[in-house]
């Protein structure tokens, strides 16, 4: 256990106190680096590994730190009553975990040796052996599948999506941790009620998955692409009505036998 505390990482913020991704109150770390270039991605400060600068609030800020899991549980660990109480705790997010698969486990394990339920907000976008290694010190897996059409997955995301619905298929044969699906929903991607349903339904085949979660596109980091210098992509794209994604909720629980809440 002492070698994993040594291992680095690099990650671009920690944050404490989230009642999202995953149960109960939660201390989400994220991660460094991602694979795709979502076109909606509101961390676009999470894409790249390299550390940069960003422009906040008129100030330069530099995003992205070198630490070693023994300093990133310094920070875990001071919240461990709100987990006791709540059924919380650790999750990893980014950009894409995997991306940095040693420092993922060394953190994942450190923390379910220490009794802190473990969580990853993940694309699966690895080769399963490395997704394989992790399974067992993961409480919770909150895996994104955006679309089952990997043609337009390509057109919105930078790559298809082949990897990750059969990577999917085999952490739910594993039935090492508990599957969750999110699904962000994105108007002009795959905000039809045929779009959901189909990635519905291919949830509801996979062994022991009971819940999907469909989060509505927001805009809320729009605001880092100009700060990163970058145009955002999604341009004047508004986020889906409440009563839309009631309707796609309904579509869901009208087509398989998911539980489907809105919101992650």
């Amino acid at each position: 256990m002492d070698d994993l505390l040594k291992i680095k990482g690099r990650i671009f913020d920690i944050q404490r106190y989230s009642i999202h991704d995953g149960p109960g109150i939660r201390t989400i770390v994220f991660l460094k680096g991602c694979v795709m270039r979502c076109r909606w991605c509101c961390n676009p400060e999470s894409q790249s590994y390299e550390i940069e600068t960003m422009m906040v609030d008129g100030k330069p800020k530099t995003i992205g730190r070198d630490v070693t899991v023994e300093e990133v549980m310094k920070t875990v660990r001071r919240d461990s009553h709100y987990y006791w109480r709540s059924g919380g705790g650790l999750t990893l997010s980014g950009g894409e975990s995997l991306c940095q698969p040693e420092f993922a486990y060394a953190l994942l394990a450190t923390a379910k040796a220490a009794g802190i339920n473990t969580a990853m907000e993940s694309m699966g976008c690895a080769k399963f052996e490395v997704i394989e290694k992790i399974l067992p010190v993961l409480d919770t897996y909150l895996m994104d599948i955006k679309h089952t059409d990997p043609n337009k997955h390509k057109e919105f995301c930078g790559r298809d999506n082949i990897l990750m619905l059969e990577n999917a298929r085999k952490i739910a044969e594993s039935g090492m941790t508990k599957l969750v699906i999110r699904v962000p929903v994105i108007p002009t991607f795959n905000d039809s009620v045929e779009e959901i349903v189909s990635i519905a339904e291919f949830a509801d085949k996979l062994k022991g998955v009971e819940k999907i979660h469909l989060l509505p596109y927001h805009r809320l980091g729009q605001d880092k692409y100009d700060g990163l210098n970058r145009s955002y992509p999604m341009g004047d794209i508004l986020p889906p009505e409440n009563d839309h994604m009631e309707m796609l909720k309904k579509a869901v629980e009208n087509s398989t036998s998911l539980n489907c809440q809105i919101g992650g």
